[in-house]
């Protein structure tokens, strides 16, 4: 039977329209930031040394964990961290441990990531890392110019922990970023702002992102320009920045370097016990629903689907590690 052409692209807007509305009405929420670390007692003591406070310590293993991240014989200890509102989860693999971070890693190269740390007052902030002895990535720390509108006087200085994450600190001006930021306070490091990822193509990732995860696009840059050069130690850097948002939490950014296109792509054999393993965890109310539109889709999964977790453990009842289009990885949980 011959179905007229019309008909098929109706019938294929339906389903498109139903798919859209499904992921929109859907609760999505970025609960934390993790990281793999590989001694957990000297990443405690340098995010504490940054103000960050610690929620819980867990020694972990067993079947769950193991399928989740896709790690045969796991045995993990995890912290939380928290500043301000947000929290940064630190995973030590105990066993089997992982790969350091290769040593000549750069801005542009698409296993890139990092949390934004918000911070009061830019030039106190900078010395405090000075007296930690951090490690630069940025020359000094950059005012971004009145050429870039959308972010015109966003102060930035990108540095490294222990174990080589990149990580940044960030200072918004007055009607830049999010109010709270703005807020009266003594405290020097507010919260974290965003997680950043370095990607080869932003249609790509918004369709990850937002058409099926469900984040929302919040806003857009276009950085170029000696500030940003020197901000992200990469001649020629020239970004399209892109930002989104769930329901509450913090953000997800995307860095697409137009220039120079030389970033390499991320090894296929990483692994989450690997150092230069991040997972963005994102929370919703129905992940059953969530991880079958993602298959539908061909999206790749870590985990062998959904599983079962023991939440006075994980702090969540199930969930799935999947991959983005760049490799970055997403823990997929429901309380």
């Amino acid at each position: 039977m011959m179905f007229p052409r019309r008909l098929i692209v109706a019938f294929l807007a339906v389903v498109l329209a139903a798919s859209i509305a499904e992921t929109q009405s859907a609760k999505v929420s970025v609960e934390a930031v993790g990281m793999t670390v590989s001694d957990m007692d000297r990443a405690v003591e340098f995010y504490s040394a940054l103000t960050f406070q610690k929620v819980s310590d867990l020694e972990v293993f067993g079947d769950g964990f193991e399928h989740l991240e896709g790690v045969f014989g796991a045995r993990m200890r995890i912290v939380r961290m928290k500043l301000g509102n947000e929290f940064l989860d630190l995973t030590q693999y105990l066993a089997p441990p992982g790969r350091p971070i290769p040593i000549d890693s750069r801005s542009n190269d698409l296993w890139f990531q990092h949390v934004a740390i918000v911070v009061r007052d830019m030039d106190e902030a900078f010395q405090r890392l000075r007296a930690l002895k951090v490690k630069f990535v940025s020359t000094a720390p950059q005012t971004l110019p009145p050429s870039i509108k959308a972010a015109a006087g966003i102060k930035a200085f990108y540095f490294r922990d222990p174990d080589e994450h990149n990580l940044e600190i960030i200072y918004f001006p007055p009607g830049k970023g999010d109010p709270r930021w703005q807020e009266k306070t003594d405290k020097l490091f507010l919260g974290i702002d965003h997680t950043a990822i370095g990607i080869s193509n932003t249609e790509a990732s918004l369709k990850f992102y937002r058409d099926l995860i469900g984040l929302r696009k919040v806003g857009e840059s276009e950085n170029f320009g000696t500030e940003q050069e020197h901000l992200n130690q990469v001649f020629g850097a020239h970004l399209r920045i892109t930002g989104m948002r769930g329901d509450s939490g913090p953000g997800v950014e995307f860095l697409e370097y137009l220039t120079p296109r030389d970033g390499r792509t991320r090894p296929t054999d990483v692994h989450a016990n690997d150092i230069v393993h991040w997972q963005t965890m994102i929370a919703t109310d129905d992940v059953e629903a969530l991880a079958k539109r993602l298959r539908h889709a061909h999206v790749g999964f870590v985990s062998p689907g959904i599983v079962a977790m023991p939440k006075d453990k994980a702090g969540f009842s199930k969930g799935a590690l999947v991959s983005d289009p760049d490799g970055h990885n997403v823990l997929l949980i429901q309380r």
